[in-house]
C-alpha cells in the first residue's frame, strides 16, 4: 500500500467522521417531520428513536460516498 492510497483512505475516513453527526441529525429531522406530516400527530419516544437509528444507519452510507468522491475529485482522479 503505498503512501498515496494511506492518505486517501485516512482522508476519507477522517472527513467522514467528522460529517457523520451533522449530516445524522438532518436526515433524523427530515424523517421525523416527513412522518408526522403523514401521520398527522405527534410522534412518541419509541418511534422517535427508531427515526434516529434509521437515519444513523442511511448516513453511514452517504457519508462514506460523499467523502470519497470529495478526495478522489480532490485529488485529482475524478478529472481524467
Amino acid at each position: 500500500m503505498s503512501n498515496t492510497s494511506l492518505y486517501e483512505i485516512i482522508t476519507t475516513l477522517i472527513l467522514a467522521a467528522l460529517l457523520f453527526f451533522p449530516v445524522s441529525k438532518i436526515i433524523w429531522t427530515m424523517s421525523v417531520r416527513r412522518l408526522q406530516r403523514k401521520t398527522g400527530r405527534q410522534l412518541n419516544q419509541q418511534e422517535i428513536e427508531g427515526q434516529m437509528a434509521r437515519a444513523r444507519f442511511i448516513t453511514v452510507f452517504v457519508v462514506l460516498l460523499f467523502s470519497y468522491l470529495f478526495n478522489s475529485a480532490l485529488l485529482g482522479k475524478l478529472s481524467g
